[in-house]
C-alpha cells in the first residue's frame, strides 16, 4: 500500500478509537461515581482502594465487550440511529451485569433505582456522543466514490441498496467488463474504490489482483464457492499449501455438544418466558376465538420433515389460496399478530421444537417444502443449508431480514456452517436480542411476490453463481 492511503486509514482508525474511548470513559466515570457515592457504602465489607479500581475496570471491559458485540462503537460504519440503539442496548446489558456483580458482592439484592437513573443519564450521554462523533467523522471523511465493474447482470439494484448509506458510499458509476482491462484501469483511477459484481472467476481474479497490487480498495460479492473455501482447513503437503474442505456439516462431537446446550437453554428460556407465552396465548384467544398455536411442515437437516410451532399471527385459513410468505402490510395479519411479529414473540413456541430436538437454538431458519422447491429451481445450491439442523435464530436472521433474497440468505447460512464455533453461537444469540426491537428485520416481501424471489427476476436468470 502506498504511504498516502495507509496514513489516511491509520488516521481514521485512530480517530475512531479516540471517539469510542470518550463514551467508554464517560460511562465508566458515571458508574464509578455511583459506586463511590452510593453502592460502596451499602456493602457489608467495603473494598479497599485497589478492589474498587478492579470493579470499575471490570465494568469498563464488560461495557467494551457488549459495545463491540452490538456495533455501538462503529462510528462511520453504522447509521447514527443504529449506533445509538446498539450502544443503548450494550449499556443496558452492561448495567444488568453490574447489578448482578454488586448483588454477588453484597450477597443480597441492593436497591436498583439508582442504577436505573444512571442508565438514563448514560443514554443522554449516548445521544450527545452519537450526534457529536458522527459530526466530527463526517467533517473529516466524506462518502467514498465507487465504481462498479460488472458482468452479465445489471448492478442497479445493488447500487441502489448501497446508496441508501449516502453518508458512507457514493456508487456513482458502472462499467461493463466488455470495455476491456485497459479502459477499466484508466477509469478506476478517478474513484476511491471499485466493486467487483457478478464476474466470472477468471475475470474477477484478474481485477482483484490488480487492485491488490495497486492498493485500490475493492469490494467483492462472494460466490458460494468462496464461502466454502473460506471455512476450509489450511494444511501443507511438504512445501505445497492445500485447503481441505470436509463438506460434512457439523462433526459428531459438535452435534452432541450443541444438543446438550440446546436442551439446557431451551428449558431455561421456557421457564423464564412461560408467563409471557401464557399472556400472548390469552390475548390471541380473546381477539378472534381462533386457535392459539399455528403448526406447519418445515424441513430440517437432510430434508427431514417436522412441524414447527408458532403463535398464530394471521387470520384463520390465511393460506386457503396457497402457500406464500407474509407481504408488507399483509391484510392477513391480525392487530395482535403485528405486535408479536414485530417483536418476534410469535417464535417463542419453537423453544419446544428445540427441546424436542427438531431444531437447534442456532442454525438456518427452516423453509417449507413448497417454497424450498421454488428456490431450488433457480438456485439448486439452496439445499446446502440442510447440511445441519434448522435453528430458532441464525446468522441470516441477525445480519439479514425476513425478505432477504434466497441467494444472500444461502451465503449467510453457509458462512455460519463453514465458520461454526461455540463462540459464534453465543454471539448470534446475543445479537438476536438486538433485532427484537427492529421492526424492519421482520419486513415482509412485496405484495406481488409469494416468496423472497421476484418472479420477473426468477424468469430472467438462474443461479447468480454462474449458472443459467
Amino acid at each position: 500500500m502506498s504511504p498516502k492511503p495507509r496514513k489516511r486509514e491509520d488516521y481514521k482508525r485512530f480517530i475512531i478509537f479516540c471517539l469510542a474511548s470518550v463514551i467508554v470513559i464517560a460511562q465508566t466515570a458515571a458508574f464509578a461515581y455511583l459506586w463511590y457515592t452510593y453502592y460502596r457504602g451499602l456493602i457489608y465489607r467495603p473494598f479497599w482502594r485497589k478492589g474498587n479500581w478492579v470493579l470499575i475496570a471490570i465494568y469498563a471491559m464488560v461495557n467494551v465487550l457488549f459495545s463491540r458485540l452490538y456495533g455501538g462503537l462503529r462510528v462511520g460504519y453504522l447509521k447514527r440511529t443504529e449506533v445509538f440503539y446498539s450502544l443503548s442496548l450494550a449499556t443496558v446489558c452492561t448495567n444488568l451485569f453490574a447489578f448482578l456483580e454488586i448483588t454477588l458482592i453484597d450477597r443480597w439484592f441492593l436497591p436498583v433505582l439508582p442504577l436505573v437513573e444512571m442508565t438514563l443519564v448514560q443514554i443522554v450521554m449516548i445521544v450527545v456522543w452519537a450526534i457529536g462523533s458522527r459530526w466530527i467523522y463526517d467533517r473529516l471523511y466524506s462518502a467514498r466514490n465507487l465504481l462498479v465493474i460488472y458482468g452479465r447482470h445489471d448492478p442497479a439494484e445493488m447500487m441502489e441498496k448501497m446508496n441508501r448509506r449516502s453518508d458512507k458510499y457514493n456508487v456513482c458509476a458502472k462499467i461493463n467488463v466488455d470495455r476491456g482491462e485497459e479502459v477499466i484501469h484508466r477509469v478506476a483511477e478517478d474513484y476511491d474504490g471499485v466493486i467487483l459484481w457478478d464476474l466470472d472467476a477468471e475475470t474477477r481474479n484478474t481485477y482483484l489482483k490488480y487492485c491488490f497490487a495497486h492498493a485500490i480498495r475493492c469490494y467483492v460479492s462472494p460466490k458460494i464457492s468462496d464461502i466454502i473455501l473460506a471455512g476450509s482447513e489450511q494444511m501443507h503437503l511438504f512445501d505445497t499449501p492445500l485447503l481441505l474442505s470436509r463438506n460434512m456439516g457439523f462433526s459428531a462431537e459438535q452435534r452432541a455438544l450443541k444438543r446438550i446446550a440446546d436442551i439446557i437453554m431451551s428449558l431455561i428460556l421456557i421457564i423464564l418466558t412461560s408467563p409471557l407465552m401464557l399472556l400472548i396465548a390469552l390475548v390471541i384467544k380473546i381477539y378472534d376465538r381462533g386457535p392459539v398455536i399455528y403448526s406447519q411442515e418445515r424441513l430440517t437437516r437432510d430434508r427431514e420433515v417436522f412441524y414447527i410451532h408458532k403463535f398464530r399471527s394471521m387470520i384463520v385459513d390465511s393460506e386457503k389460496k396457497g402457500a406464500r410468505l407474509a407481504a408488507k402490510n399483509d391484510d392477513r395479519i391480525t392487530p395482535v399478530g403485528k405486535v408479536i411479529r414485530n417483536l418476534h414473540l410469535d417464535e417463542l413456541p419453537q423453544l419446544f421444537n428445540v427441546l424436542k430436538g427438531d431444531m437447534s437454538m442456532v442454525g438456518p431458519r427452516p423453509e417449507r417444502q413448497a417454497i424450498m422447491e421454488q428456490y431450488e429451481k433457480g438456485l439448486p445450491e439452496f439445499g446446502f443449508r440442510l447440511k445441519i439442523k434448522a435453528g430458532l435464530t441464525g446468522y441470516a436472521q441477525v445480519f439479514g431480514k425476513y425478505n432477504t433474497n434466497p441467494y444472500d440468505k444461502l451465503k449467510l447460512d453457509l458462512f455460519y456452517i463453514e465458520n461454526f464455533s461455540y463462540m459464534l453461537d453465543l454471539k448470534i444469540l446475543l445479537m438476536t436480542v438486538k433485532i427484537f426491537f427492529q421492526p424492519d428485520s421482520a419486513e415482509g416481501v412485496p405484495i406481488d411476490q409469494t416468496t423472497a424471489v421476484h418472479e420477473q427476476n426468477a424468469k430472467k436468470k438462474g443461479s447468480p453463481d454462474g449458472k443459467k
